[in-house]
């Protein structure tokens, strides 16, 4: 009787979020390779595992690589600790406490304040929460072309109706406006609990922000007593070339300071875990009125912080942030092909510009067979994503880029 596979399970019993899924079967993962079974349709020639080159980190989530040692060794000392103790926010628990001082320290006043979840789809939820809370008002603001996440909560930011009309209805008072508009920040009113950004709009294509548009964002924000919520879930922990994307975001290179900051991803080392930062002032409205205001199970499991703290020190120890724009430029200097219409972007976070879907989708699956995985963007499908574990290095560049051309030449 012939055994049934792991691709056959795969579409059997894991539930599909398309038609068309990568499924393709990884065995092990380091540093910024992902490897194949050694047997098997997607092995090389000579049953060596088929390598990968992972130019997209999971989608921003391993800015240190796949398994980093520090990361290991962190994981591996926790699990001879403890693991799950007690919901969140009752136990002082040492990867907790470690961690929330280690990101404090890489901000500024008056973020000083964070509450861990597992996801940034949480760190959004319990932001949207806290803003109505602290303000006592409901409506809550958000771009058009942006994509905070996939619970109901989240989806009613988003800012593109493909994603929302079959889930209506959704959150009411939700209202959209333009990013980089100058204009549409008018919008911002008394009426307005938060407003919800990117620093750098992501699945809209990586947009960087037009000079002077947050600090007038903020300025807004702080006239009509609306929270500015920033997220930079994609952003964060180096991927722009500073750990923040916000340090420089004003004019002048000064930083536009948020209410309320939101991380995950690139957070964890590859562990599960989000947070949102803010005040103690504002946070403290969670603790009455009522009790317990926001709560979670599993967010800051221990294991998932200590984890993120040795993620954290790894980028700051390694200057991996510091290292992110000259990589980036490295890329913008070798992308150059008739078929490529621009490559923008910040640090490690790029987007390479095609004419079409129709004419990059093909690239992007050679590219895949020829070892290197990219990707698109949500709401813009004509671009490639090119956002690789910011311990690349300048070999590993040259060589993906190769095979990107070689990919566009329909090799």
């Amino acid at each position: 009787m012939q055994s049934i596979t792991h691709r056959q399970l795969f579409f059997q019993h894991v539930a599909q979020t398309s038609d068309f899924p990568l499924a393709l079967e990884i065995d092990s993962a380091e540093g910024v390779y992902i490897f194949g079974p050694t047997h098997g349709s997607q092995s090389a020639p000579d049953g060596e595992p088929k390598r990968y080159m992972d130019l997209i980190s999971g989608i921003g989530v391993s800015n240190v690589g796949h398994r980093h040692p520090r990361v290991l060794a962190a994981i591996q000392e926790q699990l001879d600790k403890y693991l799950h103790l007690m919901v969140y926010g009752e136990y002082v628990q040492t990867p907790q406490t470690q961690l929330a001082q280690a990101l404090v320290q890489t901000l500024p006043a008056p973020l000083n304040n964070v509450y861990f979840t597992n996801s940034g789809a949480e760190a959004v939820e319990g932001a949207m929460k806290l803003a109505k809370r602290y303000t006592n008002r409901t409506e809550i603001i958000s771009c058009f072309n942006a994509y905070h996440g996939a619970t109901q909560g989240a989806l009613s930011l988003s800012g593109d109706e493909n994603f929302k009309r079959n889930y209506r209805p959704l959150l009411p008072d939700i209202r959209h406006i333009r990013y980089n508009n100058r204009a549409d920040v008018e919008q911002i009113t008394y009426r307005t609990a938060a407003v919800v950004m990117e620093v750098v709009a992501a699945e809209s294509g990586v947009r960087l922000p037009e000079r002077g548009y947050l600090e007038a964002v903020r300025q807004r924000c702080s006239e009509m007593g609306a929270l500015l919520i920033f997220d930079e879930i994609q952003t964060g922990f180096g991927r722009t070339g500073l750990f923040w994307a916000f340090e420089k975001a004003g004019e002048s290179g000064l930083p536009v300071v948020p209410d309320v900051l939101l991380c995950a991803k690139g957070m964890g080392g590859g562990m599960p875990i989000g947070a949102f930062i803010s005040s103690t002032e504002i946070m403290s409205v969670f603790r009455n009125n009522p009790i317990l205001g926001h709560i979670t199970t599993f967010g800051g499991h221990p294991v998932s912080c200590a984890a993120s703290l040795a993620n954290l020190q790894v980028i700051q120890d390694e200057k991996l942030h510091e290292q992110a724009e000259a990589k980036g430029q490295l890329f913008r200097q070798l992308l150059v092909h008739p078929a490529i219409r621009e490559v923008r972007g910040k640090g490690l976070m790029l987007a390479v510009e095609f004419e079409s879907f129709a004419l990059l989708k093909p690239v992007i699956d050679r590219a895949i067979a020829l070892g290197v995985i990219t990707d698109w963007f949500l709401f813009c499908d004509n671009s490639m994503r090119i956002a690789p574990p910011l311990i690349i290095s300048e070999s590993q560049i040259r060589e993906a880029c190769a095979i990107i051309l070689e990919a566009i030449d329909g090799h």
